[in-house]
């Protein structure tokens, strides 16, 4: 199934086709939109808790509802095509965002004040509608319908990329711990890490990380490698922070950590041989 849950990224005009008589549903149509209600929401190749995730979505993104059955929805997420379920109660109307969260986590307070209860916990890349301003012993706080307040320099208009250097958002997260499929603040694996940063200034990209490798981008040589420039090992991929070191989220110190190229060559080699390919992900101007 993992073929069919990814087709759409890779030829949207064969999903349907492929994906009839492959996977229960009551009909295959366009979908129903629908957005995250919730802070992060695990996408599962079935409907069940107890299955692995593909990958999660965030607050404020939006997807397509291709069928609903037992408290499920088996969704296509319009962000990078991924196909799974998730719990219908995770999902609601799409409203317009507003604000997009910059730093790799916040919080939303219960009022306007950070001495007050914690509602709930966001990651970079959510997005949320505001609805006024408000301050506080000189902090802004940005404010939510329900009386929910984030930090507003947490956060930034939506449309507006954080920076242009993908490098500096991927450096934020180091620490932060690995989490197979995870693609937040709170845990994330290395192709997440690279579609996110890569999302935040603005640019798009495949959520696997076989995916980059064939299709992000451009193929470099080794001795091109540069500060962004993309390492790939059969299912892990690293982004070059200069010439010699990476940055990468892996299974190894189970966080994103730093690591010099040659190091983690001779380390990974034993398990998963060499370096598959290079790329450069973003076009030279």
């Amino acid at each position: 199934m993992m073929l069919d849950r990814r087709l759409n990224a890779y030829r949207p005009d064969l999903a349907e086709t492929a994906l009839q008589g492959k996977v229960e549903a009551v009909r295959f149509t366009d979908g129903e939109p629908a957005m995250v209600g919730q802070p992060v929401v695990d996408l599962r190749p079935r409907p069940d808790p107890g299955s692995g995730i593909d990958t999660q979505l965030l607050l404020g993104e939006t997807v397509r509802v291709l069928d609903r059955a037992d408290g499920w929805a088996w969704i296509k997420a319009d962000a990078d095509g991924y196909v799974g379920y998730l719990p219908e109660a995770s999902l609601g109307p799409v409203t317009a965002s507003t604000h997009v969260v910059l730093t790799p986590r916040t919080f939303v307070y219960s009022g306007q004040d950070l001495r007050f209860p914690v509602k709930a916990a966001l990651s970079m890349g959510s997005t949320f509608t505001s609805v006024g301003e408000a301050e506080t012993r000189g902090t802004r706080y940005l404010l939510l319908a329900d009386g929910g307040a984030l930090v507003a320099n947490h956060c930034g208009p939506v449309g507006l990329p954080v920076e242009s250097d993908y490098v500096a958002v991927i450096a934020r997260f180091v620490e932060t711990p690995y989490l197979w499929g995870g693609r937040s603040g709170f845990g994330i694996d290395c192709s997440g890490l690279v579609q996110l940063a890569l999302r935040m200034t603005g640019r798009v990209a495949p959520r696997d990380s076989d995916m980059q490798a064939s299709s992000l981008g451009k193929p470099i040589g080794r001795e091109e490698l540069r500060r962004g420039d993309l390492v790939f090992w059969k299912g892990h991929v690293a982004v070059m922070e200069d010439a010699r070191s990476m940055i990468h989220a892996n299974g190894h110190t189970m966080t994103v950590a730093r690591e010099g190229l040659e190091d983690a060559i001779e380390r990974i080699g034993w398990l998963y041989d060499t370096p598959t390919g290079y790329r450069r992900p973003i076009a030279e101007t």
